[in-house]
């Protein structure tokens, strides 16, 4: 079975990480964040599924690594943010990333499936 078959949601994220799908404490965080904390938690995990416990080696200039890209005006999804397509970079960097891919296609699925995620974590209310 593929990865993308296996991951639907959060929770089939923690399963096949095998944790539990608790969510961090927030309720200390301005009300206006713990919506967007919760998100980023959220996409952390799905994308360590997908991934396949795949880590970015940000020292190697030739492995590509994606991450969704969005359009938050000119959306046809009528929302006013939508998914758009997918980036990769090169780069020499000393840190990572937690929202990135391995493949395209991950990123693309991601950004599609989980579009709800990423507008709790990218926009404000």
């Amino acid at each position: 079975m593929n990865i993308i078959d296996k991951v639907k949601s959060f929770e089939d994220a923690c399963q096949l990480l095998g944790i539990e799908p608790n969510l961090p404490e927030v309720s200390m965080l301005p009300e206006n964040h713990q919506k967007a904390i919760i998100a980023h938690y959220k996409l952390v995990i799905i994308a360590q599924a997908i991934n396949e416990n795949w880590k970015p080696n940000w020292d190697n200039w030739n492995e590509r690594k994606y991450y969704p890209w969005f359009d938050l005006e000119g959306s046809s999804s009528g929302s006013g943010f939508s998914y758009i397509g997918y980036v990769f970079w090169y780069t020499l960097s000393n840190v990572g990333s937690r929202l990135c891919f391995k493949t395209y296609q991950l990123a693309e699925y991601v950004g599609q499936t989980f579009i709800d995620l990423y507008k709790d974590y990218f926009l404000l209310d």
